[in-house]
Formats: structure tokens, C-alpha cells, sequence
């Protein structure tokens, strides 16, 4: 585990308590949302509130889609979303008085993981459509072992899974056998202890487990800033408007833009943005 990834449990703890209760004041920052956001607020958390002991930042994790709800509700200053902001959620932030404004945190990519013990270096987009749909079952049927495949996905609320809904599945349906878990640590705990297992993670996910290249290309920082990755995505910070100058919300969203913001991120196995 790297540096950055030894975060206080207590910022999290805090965030779920009594977090809410603090958006908008002016030196409290709640963040909830995306999972695969959440190492880059926790650490942003961490190294702000190092420099700024006045100000208290609470993360929680809670998915991109309750993150789009919690600003929405005023619940929270920054909503962390693997994927962009529907129409839906625009209409109701509009609705509400709410005007969400994208920042992007990072660059990711949605690697696609199996068992370490798992032969196959490389699958298509079709090839891993067709796992999560059900018609692959068997990895012997992609010159692998004879072994009934355990397709592990994200939940429907989450939103890696939408953008591998999109890229992945273009609107296919997923299989009646799929499993459903919350988090991206939770699909790399089923694949490690599972050896006829496929998920698919962030590429700061990817320890322990086994990624495999997609359509010949590693899933790499390299290949994902350059998009030759084909599930490659934006990672977002939401805020109500834009904050204002030198404001410490101001200060915070603006960290992936600074050196220490960009070396985080690359600490943390995502992408700087530019």
C-alpha cells in the first residue's frame, strides 16, 4: 500500500457521522460520492487540512449517483463522480437552485481483472461483453481452463459501472448470474480469493489481482493518458457554482491542478488531468 493510501480512517468515520451536517460553512468541505474518487479526496483531505489545521474535511464514500443527490441537496460542498452528471440529475440540480460545475480530478482506467492463477493475458471488448451477458460461461470457451466463470460487477448506483455499461456493454444487458458489490475494493477481494473470477476495477485497484491487457493494450497511466486504453475515463469533483477565490473550497478543488495535487494523483496509481 503506498503512502498515500495510509489515510486516517477517522476522515471517513467523520464524514459519516456528522459530515452532513457541516456543507456550507465556509471552513467545513463535506465531499461524498464515487468510490473511485474517494483515495483522491481522502488524500486531497489529508494534505489540505495538513496545511490548513482550521479547516475540517470529511469523505464519504457513498456512489457517484449519491453523490449527484447529496449536492443537489445541499448535503454536501463537492460531489467526487466517476462519470459525468446525467440530464436527469442537471434538471433536478437546476430544479433545485443548484448550478453543478465540473472540475476534473484525474484521469482513470477501468482495468479488467482476474485471478493471478488465471492464464489469459488478453480479451476484446466484445469478448468481455459477452462474459457479463452470459453468453460466454466457461473460460475453457476462451482457450483458458475448464472452470465456470464468476462475473463480478459494480452496482447499478456506482458509477464505474455505468461507464462500463456504456464503453463495455453499449447498452447490453448483464447476465442473470452477475454478482453485485459495492466498491471497488470489494470486486478486488472477490477476484483475489476467487480463481475463475473477472471484475473490473480503477487502476489504482489493480494489487493482488491480475489485470488483463484489453484489445492487445495494458491498462496503464501511460495508455490512459494517451486513450489508447479503451476504457478510459474522466474522474470529477462537483461544486454548486464556482467557489469563491481563495476560498479554502476554492483551494481544495483547484488541488489537481497543482504540483502537490498532480503528485497525489500519481501516488495514488490515477492519471493527472494535464
Amino acid at each position: 500500500m503506498n503512502t498515500w493510501n495510509k489515510i486516517v480512517l477517522g476522515i471517513v468515520a467523520i464524514g459519516m457521522t456528522a459530515g452532513l451536517a457541516t456543507a456550507g460553512d465556509a471552513n467545513k468541505i463535506v465531499v461524498d460520492g464515487s468510490t473511485t474518487v474517494g483515495p483522491i479526496a481522502k488524500a486531497f483531505a489529508e494534505y489540505y487540512m495538513g496545511q490548513h489545521p482550521d479547516v475540517n474535511i470529511t469523505v464519504s464514500e457513498s456512489g457517484s449517483g449519491n453523490g449527484a443527490k447529496s449536492l443537489i441537496n445541499a448535503a454536501c460542498d463537492v460531489a467526487a463522480m466517476s462519470r459525468p452528471m446525467k440530464n436527469s440529475e442537471m434538471k433536478a440540480a437546476k430544479d433545485a437552485g443548484v448550478l453543478p460545475i465540473e472540475h476534473i480530478a484525474a484521469m482513470d482506467g477501468i482495468a479488467v481483472v482476474v485471478h493471478p492463477s488465471n492464464p489469459l493475458a488478453n480479451l476484446t471488448i466484445e469478448q468481455i461483453r459477452d462474459i457479463y451477458t452470459g453468453k460466454i460461461t466457461n473460460w475453457k470457451e476462451l482457450g483458458g481452463p475448464d472452470r465456470p466463470m464468476v462475473a463480478i460487477s459494480r452496482d447499478t448506483n456506482s458509477g464505474t459501472y455505468e461507464t462500463f455499461e456504456t464503453m463495455v456493454m453499449n447498452k447490453a444487458k448483464m447476465g442473470e448470474k452477475v454478482e453485485y458489490v459495492g466498491s471497488n475494493g470489494a470486486i478486488r477481494q472477490r477476484v483475489m480469493s476467487t480463481p475463475a473470477a473477472i471484475g473490473y476495477v480503477g487502476l489504482a485497484f489493480t494489487e493482488e489481482v491480475k489485470p488483463l491487457t484489453v484489445n492487445g493494450v495494458e491498462a496503464s497511466a501511460e495508455t490512459v493518458a494517451s486513450k489508447e486504453y479503451p476504457i478510459s475515463r474522466p474522474l470529477y469533483l462537483y461544486t454548486n457554482g464556482r467557489p469563491k477565490q481563495s476560498s479554502p473550497l476554492h483551494d481544495f478543488i483547484n488541488l489537481p491542478d497543482a504540483p502537490e495535487g498532480k503528485k497525489i494523483v500519481e501516488d495514488l496509481g490515477f492519471v493527472p488531468s494535464n
